[in-house]
């Protein structure tokens, strides 16, 4: 089956969580390449400022804030796209927040803020945007997860397991999707210099910069592929790893980010 690939003359893109980080660059990058691309987040201020940057560009960026966590508001900002000529064409759910959780100080607002950001926050913008799309039998979906959905790593109990729900749910909805001309992708990046990584307490291999990030993502987006996932060389030893027993799992773990020497938290 031909999958669908969304083109600046089909519609207007929505990207969240576009105030910082891999959203803002890749809004500039879409935007450099014709579309018209409507950027959420809840900083109005971030938002204009991007609209600012994005001035002279072949398409252009407009500001739709609003707060990933309430649905109305994200229905409303869909209805708001989809009245633009064309429709909505394609919608990247980037909006995430990294909270880290470590074992011996369990908070149970880490917990339900991860989840009601970087989970609930785009079943909110994926059932309205799905609802328009399949209307037209076209549509293209992108869903921001991370290679910490592939297995348990420090830090990330929270974090990860919202990363690992959004690519169930992708591959989930695909054989459902795949039927109605919707195109779902599941984007599953290594480590990216962004506003959520700068606190990691680990060595973050292959690391990169938020721009570099935003063009694989876009060059991915061309493509029919269901997983955009870079940088290769990391990301797939990490998903082999999945395949090891898990003694050797933790104890490799443990090897790469020296986590079994850290002393514990008592603050």
């Amino acid at each position: 089956m031909t999958q669908y690939i969304a083109k600046p003359a089909d519609g207007a893109v929505w990207i969240t969580g576009a105030s910082s980080g891999i959203g803002r660059s890749l809004a500039l990058t879409l935007a450099s390449e014709g579309f018209v691309v409507f950027a959420t987040a809840r900083s109005v201020d971030q938002l204009a400022e991007l609209e600012r940057d994005a001035s002279g560009l072949k398409g252009r960026v407009i500001a739709a804030p609003g707060d990933v966590t309430r649905a109305n508001e994200m229905a409303a900002i869909v209805e708001r796209i989809d009245a633009h000529r064309g429709g909505l064409a394609l919608a990247v759910f980037n909006a995430g927040v990294y909270l880290p959780v470590y074992g011996e100080q369990l908070k149970v607002a880490d917990f339900d803020t991860s989840f009601a950001v970087n989970l609930s926050g785009v079943v909110n913008g994926l059932v309205p945007a799905l609802a328009r799309m399949k209307t037209r039998r076209r549509g293209q979906l992108a869903i921001v997860s991370s290679v910490t959905g592939y297995g348990g790593m420090p830090t990330s109990a929270a974090y990860g397991a919202t990363k690992a729900a959004l690519i169930n749910m992708a591959e989930s909805l695909k054989f459902d999707l795949d039927k109605l001309g919707v195109h779902i992708q599941v984007i599953n990046p290594g480590f990216v210099d962004t506003p959520a990584t700068e606190d990691n307490a680990f060595a973050m291999p292959a690391l990169l910069q938020p721009e570099e990030a935003a063009n694989r993502i876009a060059r991915g987006l061309k493509s029919s592929a269901f997983e955009i996932t870079f940088p290769r060389r990391f990301t797939f030893v990490l998903k082999a790893l999945q395949f090891l027993p898990y003694p050797a799992y933790f104890w490799l773990m443990n090897a790469a980010t020296g986590w079994k020497k850290r002393p514990l938290q008592t603050a």
